[in-house]
């Protein structure tokens, strides 16, 4: 297998310690959610859930191209580069009309060290590949849904060309210049060790980095115990131990920009708090501001008092990174924080 295994690691490597270098003047992570729409309804996503169970995600369905411009320019006027711009959310990136003008406007402006999708590359065809390569993509996050039609059609709902669907992929990595593939299946959606080692087989040869990463209960009104497989709630989504934390350390380096232009402090549904708008001020005025910040004094005080739905999250817990501990060192960054 040529891909390199990070199964039972954070799948971009080591990470610096958070706690030492807060607070930040740049985020670290600027999530852009183009698009609340998908065209499959993985098992163990938010789309499986009825419309009508899944609370309130944004007031459009798609980011408009001219905001979406105008948050890149105000991201360059950050003081240092974004380390990274995933442009991705609780939808299909690539059903987005606008994505190649997305990644080539992020590339131009020179707002981060690494602009990334992440996909179910079901849209990812050989033009596709071709457009987003000759844009300037960095990184696509490729999301497998099984190795086999049949299991596609299980977790996704969707009838796909397997074959064609993996040829695709090879595609994209046989014509990917310089951008950095990395491919991952939930355990979920393989059937045992032998399936496990056909995935690998299967996608070793045609990607960076791959990895078979943890279901793990973090969409509200998903049945997790009704998924096929085990579902082991004492590792993260990367297979790490989970950690007994008390505080989130999201909202300390990255934001989320929705199709709306209402920015959000992580990617959890329901939002713990809406911060602020694109629309009506900048980005970087945004994670400066008061609002921000009186949130992440809040949190430093334990999960509980940031809001409600902070206090019931399994996100922090099930994706945490032991550099991003923040728990011996939130006496000192309570001074920090305050307003």
């Amino acid at each position: 297998m040529k891909a390199r295994n990070v199964s039972g690691q954070t799948p971009g490597g080591k990470r610096v310690a958070l706690a030492e270098v807060l607070p930040l003047d740049t985020p670290f992570l600027l999530l852009i959610f183009p698009i609340h729409a998908c065209n499959f309804k993985c098992n163990y996503c938010l789309f499986s859930v009825e419309k009508a169970n899944r609370g309130f995600v944004c007031d459009k369905t798609s980011l408009d191209i001219n905001l979406y411009k105008k948050c890149i320019d105000d991201a360059a006027l950050f003081p240092n580069k974004l380390k990274i711009l995933r442009i991705a959310g609780m939808g299909e990136p690539l059903l987005h009309n606008n994505i190649v003008e997305m990644v080539e406007y992020a590339v131009l402006k020179n707002v981060a060290n690494t602009v990334e999708i992440a996909t179910n590359a079901s849209l990812l065809t050989p033009a596709m590949t071709d457009a987003l390569t000759e844009a300037g993509l960095s990184r696509l996050l490729l999301s497998i849904q099984g190795t086999t039609k049949k299991k596609y059609k299980d977790v996704s709902g969707v009838v796909i060309d397997f074959e064609k669907h993996v040829d695709n992929i090879r595609y994209f990595y046989n014509n990917k210049k310089k951008a950095h593939l990395y491919i991952k299946v939930v355990d979920t959606a393989l059937e045992d060790k032998e399936d496990e080692e056909r995935f690998y087989k299967m996608f070793g040869d045609i990607c960076d980095t791959i990895a078979v990463e943890h279901t793990v209960p973090i969409v509200p009104g998903v049945d997790y115990g009704k998924l096929s497989g085990v579902t082991d709630s004492s590792v993260t989504q990367f297979g790490l131990p989970v950690s007994v934390v008390r505080f989130c350390p999201k909202p300390f380096f990255q934001m989320q920009i929705m199709p709306d232009g209402k920015v959000a402090p992580c990617c959890a549904i329901p939002y713990p708090i809406i911060i602020d708008d694109c629309n009506t001020k900048s980005v970087r005025e945004i994670w400066n501001g008061k609002q921000f910040k009186k949130f992440r004094r809040r949190m430093l005080d334990g999960i509980e008092n940031a809001g409600e739905f902070c206090a019931n999250c399994n996100i922090f817990k099930f994706r945490m990174s032991s550099e991003d501990i923040l728990s011996n060192d939130a006496d000192r960054l309570k001074i920090l924080y305050d307003i």
